[in-house]
């Protein structure tokens, strides 16, 4: 029965993921930016000035609603995470250098993308029974397209409801709980035959801490997230950038192996990865996986956000691709190229790669502080999934569901810590993918109303 699930989730998800949905991704985003005239380029100190500025903003958020900032912080809490460590390596081994070049279109485009997103999101939102704002694809489906389209808002919200437990949570609370016994077992603080034990114990601790945070609503979740990414972030940068700086001399080489490996992979690879369409899909697909821009579920997040201005909130959509792609993605693929270390092309590879980058520059003392990265990445997203799971499962049924469905969601951390996630990060990467599908329908469809929105802001 395995094999059978095994075979048609990878029937599924080799079309999710392959050519002609990454073409669509990439047609959305290119037909959205040439109707907006670029405005992520056009408009990206104007974005930069709404976003950044907001940092040193002290407000307080109405009821029911996130600061701006929190909003973004929340989104990129569940953007920032594992698939910059391991979803960049796995894009480079599998795809060559060039992989990252794809990478960097993809987020050009889907900052536009995520733009629109956002813009959708916040202007057709809704409050909900406790008052609390309530927004993403699934209400700009229904309160943009009408009742004719309910179908495409409930298939979103099925899909995401499939995907936070995998992605969201069991794969992230597995990461933890891999960079936890690593480190413990390099300082022999603890011997192999203990990790079983240590893999319960950390489970319930992410389960307690999890729900925490969840049940206190969405502004304990904002007060969170505003704390923890600005943070993770930083000192991750801070962390890569010491490796580039030290292999200082390797980054025009590494600037030359992508540009040059984005059109000829074999030359750079040695032959072992030899087509120019394996490294493009590995690295659109591994940039849309890891910012989110055509899968909606940021705007989730930024529906919550106490402004009256949709295209203002917008802005933090493209803040938040050049962030989490252009900036930190960019940084993992530096540390992995600079550094020298191995990468063994053709093959899977994940986190591992990366934390070799560190430790073959640092040494093996580092890996308590890429430990420590990895754990804020991966509970994070745990966190900002959390959210999308909820919002998900209330526009199904009732917000009567949010807080069982929150408990449900903590626990499924122990399951994440003590078993094999094989076969669950695999089902839940094509739920991932399938998110697609509604939304860009939606996007596209309603892409009349953000070019309209856009300018009668700018007419303002």
């Amino acid at each position: 029965m395995l094999v059978v699930i095994e075979n048609v989730n990878a029937t599924v998800n080799n079309f999710v993921w392959g050519i002609p949905a990454i073409i669509c991704i990439i047609g959305v985003g290119l037909y959205l930016s040439i109707r907006t005239k670029f405005i992520q380029v056009r408009k990206f100190p104007l974005a930069m000035q709404k976003t950044v500025g907001k940092v040193f903003e002290k407000k307080e958020a109405k009821n029911g609603a996130m600061t701006p900032f929190q909003a973004v912080c929340t989104a990129l809490s569940a953007t920032v995470g594992t698939g910059n460590i391991a979803g960049v390596a796995g894009a480079i081994a599998i795809g060559g250098p060039g992989a990252v070049f794809w990478m960097w279109v993809s987020a050009f485009l889907g900052m536009c993308t995520k733009f629109s997103e956002v813009t959708l999101a916040v202007h057709f939102r809704e409050k909900n029974a406790q008052g609390e704002y309530v927004g993403g694809p699934m209400y700009y489906i229904k309160n943009g397209l009408g009742k004719k389209w309910q179908w495409l808002a409930i298939l979103f919200s099925v899909f995401g409801i499939f995907t936070v437990f995998g992605t969201g949570n069991a794969t992230q609370v597995n990461t933890i709980s891999t960079a936890i016994n690593s480190a413990l077992l390099n300082y022999n603080l603890i011997s192999n035959e203990h990790v079983a034990m240590s893999n319960w114990i950390i489970g319930i601790i992410i389960m307690i801490l999890v729900a925490c945070v969840l049940l206190g609503g969405i502004k304990r979740i904002g007060k969170v997230t505003e704390k923890l990414v600005p943070f993770m972030a930083i000192f991750y940068i801070i962390l890569a950038l010491g490796v580039v700086i030290l292999n200082i001399k390797n980054v025009p080489g590494v600037f030359y192996s992508i540009i040059y490996g984005a059109f000829n992979p074999a030359a750079v690879t040695g032959g072992v990865v030899g087509s120019f369409f394996t490294s493009m899909t590995k690295g659109v697909s591994r940039g849309i996986f890891s910012n989110e821009a055509g899968l909606g579920t940021g705007s989730i997040a930024h529906a919550c956000a106490d402004t009256g201005k949709p295209v203002e909130q917008g802005f933090f959509g493209i803040f938040e691709v050049f962030a989490d792609t252009i900036i930190i993605c960019t940084l993992t693929a530096l540390v992995i190229l600079c550094s020298g270390v191995p990468v063994g092309f053709g093959a899977a590879a994940g986190a591992e790669l990366t934390i070799s980058g560190f430790t073959t520059t640092y040494g093996n003392w580092v890996s308590v502080f890429t430990a420590v990265a990895m754990c804020c990445f991966a509970f994070s997203t745990i966190i900002g999934w959390g959210l999308y799971g909820a919002r998900c499962a209330e526009f199904i049924f009732s917000s009567k569901v949010v807080k069982p469905f929150m408990v449900i969601y903590s626990m499924v951390a122990i399951v994440g810590a003590t078993v094999d996630l094989g076969l669950v990060w695999s089902i839940a990467e094509t739920f991932n993918g399938l998110m697609v599908i509604p939304n860009l329908i939606a996007v596209l469809l309603l892409s009349g109303t953000v070019f309209k929105l856009v300018k009668e802001y700018f007419k303002r």
